[in-house]
This record gives structure tokens, sequence and C-alpha cells, in this order.
């Protein structure tokens, strides 16, 4: 049976962005399935609550420590230096992590992990010297200590392959399933009220405001709009975690005279979010670099036509089936995409995300490796 420690604690709730999402909606695949398991969630102090929901089944079990995942320096060296031997007195000797993050050494323990990107790698100046440093030596140790790893998108596992020059073999692709409810809704009328927007007259992304998100081109794009009257909706939207990037980001849309035009809702509820997904007039999603790239596959199952752009993982995730911008940057070509855009939502294969058919390949990985 595959009993295991999951390592939970770099987990700060509402804070982390697409990586929550993804490990809730593994762990709730993970209590569909049939197989046996025991699941040993490890877990913070500040984060336990959220995933106390999880021990109504009896295969999981909560493995609490004292360590404070909002104090990431605190958690970092916890995780280097004690959490094996903590791990070791509970009896276990196997860990998945979903995220890259893990120990200095193994020290009896058995690791998986999961990289979602080399984001720092690629855009070091986005990101301060300590955390590129963090982010180079966990990756190393993924590469060389861990005994497999997952990718979460074959463009991924390229990356690694050629920045590391590790065998295909050591990685494995698994998708993120994506788990939205259709009939997860609130009434079109309260958010038209609330935002001030109509059916089909607005356009909706939904980002963390960090640089290679790309969001000032949108913020450009609806400035044009507005001088040239090109006809197109003035209005957009955009959710998503805000961090230190929120306060930038409104001095930014003051600067260009949008904040009629633009509106930053701030974290929203999944009602919240696929009513906006569902009544856009498109979704638009103007990132650069991206793992995976979740949103505009939520977009699309909710029948919203999605122009991004061309890079990275995009066009593998969203099989195709989007309008793309080959020139991120260039406000011209994301207005020319906007004013035709092709609908060809109804081609996806949405199976291809399917949560049980994904947790499923997890359960098999790790039984593998794990087991």
């Amino acid at each position: 049976m595959l009993t295991i420690a999951v390592d939970l604690l770099w987990l700060r709730p509402r804070k982390v962005g697409g990586t929550e999402f993804f490990i809730r909606n593994l762990l709730d695949g993970f209590l569909q399935l049939e197989e046996p398991f025991h699941l040993f969630l490890l877990v913070s102090a500040d984060n336990r609550e959220t995933f106390l929901h999880y021990t109504q089944d009896k295969r999981i079990e909560l493995l609490e420590t004292n360590v404070v995942s909002a104090n990431i320096a605190g958690r970092i060296l916890w995780q280097f230096f004690c959490q094996n031997r903590f791990l070791r007195k509970k009896g276990i000797r196997k860990c998945f992590t979903p995220v890259y993050c893990r120990p200095l050494f193994n020290g009896g323990v058995t690791y998986v992990n999961v990289i979602h990107d080399l984001q720092a790698a690629h855009y070091p100046k986005y990101h301060p010297l300590h955390e590129i440093a963090y982010s180079r030596l966990c990756w190393w140790l993924d590469v060389h200590c861990s005994a497999h790893i997952v990718a979460i998108s074959d463009w991924v596992k390229e990356d690694i392959v050629g920045r590391y020059h590790v065998k295909p073999s050591h990685i494995t692709t698994i998708y993120n399933p994506i788990t939205v409810d259709r009939k997860q809704t609130v009434p079109f009328a309260e958010l038209s009220e609330k935002y001030g927007i109509g059916e089909k007259a607005y356009y909706y992304t939904v980002s963390q405001m960090i640089p290679h998100k790309n969001l000032e081109t949108l913020l450009a794009v609806m400035e044009r709009i507005r001088r040239e009257k090109t006809g197109l909706p003035c209005r957009l939207l955009i959710s998503g975690v805000n961090g230190a990037g929120r306060e930038a980001m409104e001095r930014r849309i003051r600067e260009r005279g949008l904040e009629r035009e633009v509106t930053l809702t701030g974290f929203v509820e999944n009602e919240e979010r696929n009513t906006l997904y569902e009544h856009c007039r498109a979704f638009l999603f103007p990132s650069v670099f991206e793992g995976f790239g979740m949103p505009p596959i939520e977009a699309m199952l909710f029948g919203a036509v999605v122009i991004t752009t061309d890079r990275a993982c995009i066009p593998e995730v969203t099989q195709g089936r989007a309008n793309y911008v080959s020139d991120p940057y260039d406000e011209a070509a994301w207005i020319a995409a906007m004013e035709n855009p092709v609908d060809r939502v109804a081609e996806m294969d949405f199976k291809v995300y399917d949560q049980e058919k994904l947790c499923r390949k997890y359960y098999e990985t790790l039984c593998r490796y794990l087991g």
C-alpha cells in the first residue's frame, strides 16, 4: 500500500497562486480513488485548518508541525535541517513534495518532487538574489537527489532536460487537473452591479501581478482602445493573488488614467470567477512564461474565447485552440486579435485535464517510485 508523507509546509493559503489550486485539486482527486493508500499531510501551524477536512477520509491524516509557513526563511531552515529527522521519528521514509523545495539531504527519506517551471532561471531580473539562489539549489537537488521528478507539461520537462542534462526517463509529465464546476456560479446581475459591467462588454483575466504575466501590455491596449475609439469594449477586470504587485499596478492604472476602465478585483471565489469567465467578451492571457497556465483552460471550459500568447507551454496546454499573439508586447497585434477572434472552444479535448485520470497517473507514479 502506498504510505507517504505529502509536504505542504510551503503552502500559504491564498498567497501562492496556481500551486495551491493544483495541490487541492490533486488531493480532492485522491479522495475519489478506490486504491489503497495512506497520506500523512505535513502541515504548518498556519495552514493546518485548511486541510483538516481531508481527515474525514480515514486514508488521510494530518502530520502537524510548529512551522509557520508565512515565515518563509524559518520554514526553509526547518525543511533543510529538521524535516528528515521529524519524518523518521514518525516512521515515515517516503515523501511526495508537490513543489520544488526539499531538504538539503535525503537523510534516509526518499523524495519525489514536482517542478512547475524554472521561472527564476529564465527571468532572474524579476527575483531577488536569495530567491534565485534557493530555487537553483532546490532544482539541482531535485534532479540529483530525488528519486523522480514530475513536470506539469512537456515544455517544462524539455526545459529541465535541456538545462540540467538529466535523462528524460527521470521525469514524468502529468498535466494539472482542471476541476471547475460549471454549475458553480452566481447570477451575472450581481457582478454587473458590483463592477459596472455588461454582458460580453468586458474583458477578463486571472493573473498574479508579477512582471512576466505582462499585464502592463493589457493596460496599454485598454488605453489605446479608449484613445482610438476602436469600438471594442474598453473595460478590463483583473482577478488574482495581488501580493506586493497590487500597489504598483494601481499606480500604473492611475498614471494611464484608466481608473474607470480597469478594475482589480483581488482574489475572488470560484463562483464569481466562473461567472466572469462565462460572460466576458474574451479572456485575455498575456503571460510570456508559464509552466502550465490553468486560467485559459478554465475560461474555455466556460465557453470563453481565449486570446493569449504563443510563448512557453501555452500553445501546448491550450491545444492550439486559442487565439495567439506572436508578439506579446505589440498593442496593435492584441487589438487585431480582439477584433476578430476565432472561437475554437468546441474543438478542445477537456478529457486530458480530467481529475480522476490525472490523479490515478500520480498514484501510479508515486507507487512506482515511493511504493
